[in-house]
């Protein structure tokens, strides 16, 4: 069965998938560019970075263009292959859908993920991976999107595209700067090696002849990393606004979760819904819990998986108002995300800055308010404020105070979730987002991108 995704990704079960609402107007290209993508995430893994390279790859195959993709098997969020992914196995398989070939590595899988274990499962995949990306030498593509995490990968990307020749064009696209995490966040530690590894991957950018990132902050952080400003490219993160919109009000008491879940119309619906790992601070949301333990006609919806996931089910175990669950079935997305009043969007301090959460772009597309936490300035920060209240990283106070003010001001949390919509509908409509990625991806290997019906 499909899972819970915050975008428009389809699978069939038989390892065929399709990009809803995927074609401008029916309209293909003429001008057709051979394209290798390159990352460890694809679909159908259900969230996350595999979600959005699913969905690229197949946008691009809907608009006639030859795609192959070079990944791993699914694993995540569960970290288990097989798990919840169409009962994957972990070796090498190839996968053909319309234009877009897929071919699968096996790599290894930590049960408990920490900073070496992480190294490891990453290293493993540029190892397997390295004679499958060689092979794609006589094919020749015009353009290699790399997607970050790419530690270990984006070396072989470089002399990939080298030995391919004149023609080749290298694009590094970053959804998670990995090294910045893991000190941050100290699951790698010591001076030195952070020294080390932030040159040797200063080096690694600048080899690309583009590189992009899904937010200004991150965009910003590439420049300050080395990355000449004429060879950054903005590729956010889009949702597909026909999949996801708000529910009418009137329809709350009729939500199908909310009745499954014998959920009241006077009980009130705090949820959080995604990746449960370290980053995503769910410890936080332990405190706010408790701090918010006199307000009987709240329900918590907290649905994902994750290494984190044992410890908040513990955690939580004791509150009868709380259920944590898995992640849900992608058929039933809308209604998920329509059955909260408010949904939870919080971030360690060290990572906060760094990313601007996928899920975001779901909430948003429901127009539901949301209370997040990201420090100042950034990109989170600044929609959440829009969309919500953002606090600072790690203050389960300011959450909790929040959360209170949405509570008490039902006119408020209405008005919020309607500046929510309003804010993906200008900048992260999937059709507007991927067709800017196709007109640089037809500057870049010189085409003039003419389209026919």
């Amino acid at each position: 069965m499909s899972l819970v995704s915050l975008g428009c990704m389809a699978w069939d079960g038989a390892g065929a998938f399709e990009l809803r609402h995927g074609m401008v107007g029916g309209s293909r290209c003429v001008d057709i560019v051979r394209i290798l993508i390159y990352g460890l995430n694809y679909a159908p893994e259900p969230v996350g970075i595999g979600k959005y390279t699913g969905e690229l790859a197949a946008w691009l195959g809907s608009r006639g263009h030859h795609v192959r993709v070079l990944t791993s098997v699914p694993y995540f969020p569960t970290w288990r292959v097989g798990l919840n992914s169409g009962n994957y196995r972990n070796r090498f398989s190839r996968e053909q859908s319309g234009l877009v070939t897929v071919l699968r590595c096996p790599l290894w899988v930590p049960k408990r993920p920490n900073g070496l274990t992480r190294l490891l499962h990453l290293a493993s995949f540029a190892l397997t991976s390295l004679m499958p990306l060689v092979r794609q030498l006589s094919w020749r593509p015009e353009v290699v999107i790399t997607i970050a995490p790419a530690l270990f990968c984006a070396p072989a990307a470089l002399l990939f595209s080298t030995l391919s020749g004149r023609k080749t064009h290298s694009w590094l696209h970053v959804q998670d700067f990995e090294l910045d995490a893991a000190f941050e966040l100290g699951m790698l530690k010591g001076g030195w090696i952070r020294t080390a590894a932030e040159r040797w991957e200063s080096s690694t950018l600048m080899g690309f002849d583009r590189v992009s990132s899904i937010s200004g902050a991150m965009m910003a952080r590439l420049r300050a990393k080395g990355v000449g400003s004429e060879k950054i490219r903005s590729f956010p993160n889009w949702v597909d606004l026909t999949q996801i919109k708000p529910a009418d009000q009137s329809q709350r008491a009729t939500n199908s979760y909310r009745c499954e879940l014998g959920i009241d119309e006077g009980q009130l619906v705090l949820m959080y819904s995604g990746s449960m790992n370290k980053k995503q601070g769910l410890d936080l949301l332990v405190d706010v819990i408790e701090d918010l333990a006199d307000q009987p006609q709240l329900v918590w919806l907290l649905a994902g998986e994750g290494p984190s996931k044992e410890s908040l089910q513990a955690a939580t175990r004791h509150r009868s108002n709380v259920r944590v669950m898995p992640l849900q079935p992608f058929e039933r997305l809308n209604d998920w995300l329509n059955a909260a009043d408010v949904h939870l969007l919080p971030q360690k301090q060290g990572a906060a800055d760094l990313v601007l959460p996928s899920k975001m772009l779901g909430i948003l597309a429901s127009g539901r308010p949301v209370v997040a936490s990201s420090p100042a300035g950034s990109d989170l920060a600044s929609l959440a404020s829009e969309a919500g209240r953002c606090v600072p990283p790690d203050d389960a106070q300011a959450f909790a105070a929040a959360l209170r003010q949405l509570i008490d001001q039902p006119d408020e949390r209405l008005l919020c979730g309607q500046r929510a919509r309003q804010l993906v509908e200008a900048r992260f409509g999937s059709e507007a987002v991927l067709s800017a990625l196709e007109q640089q991806l037809f500057q870049l290997s010189g085409r003039s991108g003419i389209s026919v019906s």
